[in-house]
């Protein structure tokens, strides 16, 4: 696996400047939490590095690769879990997790394998065959993690992915974002929680657009912050 990497990453909606000249680096391995107050940028950046917002300026590379759409993306094996959770209502739990790797063409036992194995990981098994309209918020929230976990991707990209979960659950899914960096996926979460942030390996802090490096574990040649 490959470095993700933004090189003067500038997103602007109109006269509004959403992120100002993102220089980052993020390597296989390595689980990074984004924080800053509502309005910093935090979303705007994750959908940039995913390809699904084109950038005013900069550019987003997966190794040597440029990243330039969310189809494209998704092909580099870039997932995302969104803000809101993107379900389908009218699927399963089971469902919802299956169904994406088959149309990504995963053999079906392997498709079954991997969505049992995703759910039990963020302790759905018993809820799998339930509707998502029966399930809390914070269940959906974690079949939304399962669905990506699933995925088995290079890069996992998660906007506040514990915001709707209690103690122990956060600690649950924090452990299991821990467990895709080992296997040696890029992880970076957005999060309002201190507590989650203080366990990711690096923190990206985001103010009005502007990126500092609240923690890192290094610098690149030339100064870009590098995890």
């Amino acid at each position: 696996m490959t470095a993700l990497r933004a090189a003067g990453l500038r997103v602007a909606y109109g006269p509004v400047v959403a992120l100002h000249g993102i220089d980052l680096e993020v390597e296989p391995g390595r689980l990074v939490s984004v924080t800053g107050p509502s309005g910093a940028g935090k979303t705007s950046l994750l959908w940039a590095l995913a390809g699904a917002l084109a950038p005013s300026d900069g550019t987003v590379h997966l190794g040597d690769t440029p990243v330039t759409s969310r189809e494209q993306a998704a092909g580099l094996g870039i997932a995302v879990v969104p803000q809101g959770n993107a379900l389908a209502h009218a699927l399963t739990a089971h469902e919802n997790v299956l169904v994406p790797l088959l149309a990504a063409g995963v053999r079906p036992a392997d498709a079954a394998r991997r969505t049992t194995r995703a759910l039990g990981l963020v302790g759905l098994e018993e809820s799998s065959g339930h509707m998502i309209e029966e399930l809390s918020g914070g269940q959906q929230q974690r079949v939304a993690l399962a669905r990506a976990f699933a995925a088995e991707a290079h890069v996992l990209l998660a906007d506040e992915p514990t915001s709707d979960l209690d103690a122990g659950n956060r600690e649950r899914m924090i452990a299991a974002l821990r467990a895709e960096a080992e296997r040696g996926a890029i992880v970076v979460m957005s999060t309002h929680d201190p507590e989650a942030a203080s366990q990711t390996d690096a923190e990206i802090a985001l103010d009005e657009g502007a990126m500092t490096w609240a923690r890192w574990n290094g610098s690149q040649p030339g100064g870009r912050a590098r995890c």
